[in-house]
């Protein structure tokens, strides 16, 4: 089983709370997808930003956050301006 703060942008505290919401393998990220995992994640902590949107898309994408394309980044930044408490 591969941690997933071996992920790019993946910290102790991110893979913590993905755990804590039932993520615990990079092919499970993977498999839900950056947005549910943060809305998930979101759920316990309402303070999740959208840079640990884009940490959890980079991940999966196996590049740092500031690789993402600029198409993502806004697909993202909309996302989350619909979705944020």
């Amino acid at each position: 089983m591969a941690e997933l703060s071996k992920l790019p942008n993946i910290g102790k505290i991110v893979e913590e709370q993905l755990n804590q919401v039932g993520i615990t393998t990079a092919a499970e990220l993977k498999e839900i997808g950056a947005k549910a995992a943060w809305l998930k994640i979101q759920e316990i902590d309402e303070s999740a930003c959208i840079n640990r949107l884009m940490a959890l898309e980079g991940a999966i994408q196996g590049v740092k956050k500031t690789m993402l394309s600029d198409e993502m980044k806004a697909e993202l930044k909309e996302f989350y301006q619909e979705h944020k408490k």
